[in-house]
């Protein structure tokens, strides 16, 4: 990816191309307000180059389950018009991370108390260890 993150001039086909996704996914996104562009001539829209690290971390957030505002909402904390920094991206990783440790945990939950209602010989299993209610 360019070091210049301000050059503008990325197509939705040339976004689509170098992340492996659909044309209308991005168009989509953009629509959505996930990546911001602007438009030039024949009303096309442009992508910084910042658009890349966004579309990959909105294809990963969708991977996990987020709900897209759940993804704006994440986004949004991302410094507009300038390109996110290491240290906005870390801030994002975290706060992406956060929700998704409340969300297994909920789920954990969940899972338990329907073992409870419903006892089930088979054991459940784990990622990070035992998660049972006592």
């Amino acid at each position: 990816m360019s070091s210049d993150w301000h050059i503008t001039g990325l197509t939705v086909g040339q976004v689509a191309e170098r992340m492996q996704i659909a044309p209308s996914a991005v168009r989509w996104y953009a629509d959505q307000g996930l990546l911001p562009h602007e438009r030039v001539a024949g009303n096309q829209r442009r992508f910084f180059a910042d658009v890349l690290c966004r579309v990959a971390m909105i294809r990963a957030a969708q991977k996990v389950g987020l709900s897209l505002s759940e993804i704006h909402e994440a986004l949004e904390a991302l410094p507009p018009g300038q390109p996110p920094t290491r240290q906005d991206w870390e801030r994002l990783a975290t706060h992406l991370r956060t929700t998704l440790t409340r969300r297994i945990d909920d789920l954990f939950t969940l899972l338990n108390e329907m073992t409870v209602q419903h006892p089930d010989p088979t054991p459940i299993p784990t990622a990070g260890g035992p998660r049972t209610v006592a």
